[in-house]
């Protein structure tokens, strides 16, 4: 197994998502709203809008990541259902922020992390995926 340029990109920025994802939510700006002189509200935003840069990334690189090995149609496996479900949950999360509707954004952006970032990620680590190899086999050297 040998890591390519798009796997890279792909990892890199899904790992970054990751730990990016708490910073922005406990420095939601609901919070901030009580503290007078906080740097919380920028911090929110300025990290938000890395970590959605990110899930595009990682969405937008996934749809050329393709594997014929695993049950698929076209070498897209079921994994890839994420990509809409990244696009949609962010499309609905910043129309409830143009609406005003600041906890459906808070909500959506929380499920959003855990579904895409947390249950994805640990998948894609299972031994028998790619990454897992690499990580499991590779890197850690465990059989």
């Amino acid at each position: 197994m040998q890591l390519t340029p798009l796997i890279a990109v792909h990892m890199t920025a899904a790992i970054t998502a990751v730990v990016l994802g708490p910073v922005a939510l406990w420095a939601r700006r609901g919070h901030a709203a009580r503290q007078a002189h906080s740097q919380r509200p920028r911090l929110h935003r300025a990290i938000g809008y890395a970590w959605v840069t990110l899930m595009l990334i990682t969405a937008i690189s996934a749809v050329f990541i393709r594997d014929f090995k695993l049950p698929n149609i076209a070498g897209y496996t079921p994994v890839h259902l994420l990509v809409p479900i990244v696009f949609g949950s962010l499309f609905l999360a910043f129309r409830a922020l143009l609406r005003g509707n600041v906890n459906t954004h808070r909500r959506v952006m929380v499920w959003l992390y855990v579904s895409a970032c947390l249950v994805a990620g640990a998948f894609t680590l299972l031994p028998s995926r790619y990454l897992g190899g690499l990580v499991w086999h590779q890197w850690l050297g465990l059989a």
